[in-house]
């Protein structure tokens, strides 16, 4: 028993010990669903209260995904019986994903119980796989269990419940979930973890978060193509068509053009990879992924109601760029060795928060505002770029 359980761990050994497998893209499919469901549900529910009831839905989907990235970059996803644990993780992803519209009404019972059971069940799993083998990672799953222990009777306890004491549930459980690796996972006669404890593959770490963000971007331009589809071709929907595609490809170029490869070279060759992955990766990745999915329901209502936005739109057509480029700005911040976040991005922001006055002024309509926070982007994006790559 104990010779099977070792052999569900990655062998770093090995040249390609710690690439991501097909497997792993396969489960995170689930996520495009689960992307596509926030974005939807975002967009139906434009309103203060609709906005954090979406957003605490959204911090639970990456809480589960970030946390599943973190047991495939120690276990071997070409092991059969870590493949079944990631299909199971995939058949409640589907029913938690379905569920997601309906999370404050009808289907919050599914939704807490199948999170409860996702989040325990995955770090049984690897307490089981780690016995023996790495004591250090088994007293730190240990000391997950209990947290995740907590956090489930409230996400069960909020399932049961309705209005506001449901809403109240899910809150406590989502800041549980949250604090607990701020805190080590520490657990009272049981110490705290460390983050040398975590000893994962900062490359493989980083190239997972950044196939999510590609998830994201993804969904973003169905969004865009599926919506331009159904209009007339006229010279705003082809206007704020192109203005979309122009944003994603900014959105794109900001990421990946040298922001994530010098994050995966300075994570791979940190002393200290578990920090750099909770810091920047775990944390900040957060802000990311939402400034695109509220970035692509703002493409949405540019497309569709090219003449006038409400608050709410306008706060969409703001808020996605916004958070897109602050999340961007303190990852490279963390990731680089840099006295704060790049120039580009700081500007970038400033140009933001300064349309705001005007926006909510309704002095634009929302395809000049979409128009304007696009240009803002690719400003962002080119800039970086020249700076970069300007002879010393």
């Amino acid at each position: 028993m104990s010779e099977r359980t070792h052999l569900l761990l990655r062998d770093r050994s090995r040249h390609e010990g710690n690439r991501v497998t097909m497997v792993e893209l396969f489960f995170d499919l689930v996520f495009v669903f689960a992307v596509t469901q926030l974005s939807h549900t975002l967009l139906e529910h434009l309103t203060p209260g609709g906005t954090a009831q979406t957003l605490l839905l959204f911090l639970a989907v990456w809480w589960l995904w970030i946390y599943t990235s973190w047991t495939t970059n120690w276990l071997d996803p070409e092991r059969p019986a870590v493949r079944l644990m990631l299909f199971a993780l995939m058949l409640g992803g589907l029913l938690l994903s379905s569920s997601i519209p309906e999370a404050f009404g009808d289907k919050g019972l599914a939704f807490g119980v199948v999170f409860a059971a996702m989040q325990l069940g995955r770090t049984l799993f690897v307490l089981r796989a780690m016995r023996a083998h790495r004591p250090g990672h088994f007293r730190n799953f240990q000391r997950i269990t209990v947290w995740f222990c907590v956090s489930a009777a409230l996400w069960v306890a909020g399932g049961f419940a309705a209005g506001e004491t449901r809403v109240a549930c899910w809150v406590a459980a989502v800041a549980v979930e949250y604090a607990a690796p701020a805190l080590y996972f520490w657990v009272p006669g049981m110490g705290h973890s460390s983050t040398a404890d975590w000893d994962i593959d900062g490359a493989h770490m980083a190239e997972r978060c950044a196939l999510f963000v590609i998830i994201a971007l993804g969904e973003s331009i169905l969004v865009t193509g599926a919506t331009f589809a159904e209009l007339p071709w006229n010279a705003p929907a082809l206007t704020a068509f192109l203005s979309a595609f122009f944003g994603s490809v900014a959105m794109w170029w900001i990421y990946f053009d040298t922001g994530a490869e010098r994050a995966s070279h300075r994570i791979a060759q940190s002393e200290d990879p578990g920090r750099v992955a909770r810091n920047a990766y775990t944390y900040l990745h957060l802000l990311i992924v939402a400034g695109i999915i509220v970035y692509a329901v703002a493409d949405e209502l540019v497309l569709t109601h090219p003449g006038h936005a409400t608050n709410a739109g306008i706060a969409a057509i703001l808020g996605g760029p916004t958070l897109y480029v602050l999340g961007n700005a303190l990852f490279k911040w963390v990731t680089n060795d840099r006295r704060g976040p790049p120039l580009s991005h700081l500007v970038g922001l400033l140009l933001l928060f300064g349309l705001m006055p005007f926006a909510f002024a309704h002095l634009f309509s929302a395809l000049v505002l979409g128009v304007f926070t696009t240009a803002i982007l690719v400003l962002v994006a080119a800039w970086e770029t020249m700076a970069l790559r300007r002879p010393s």
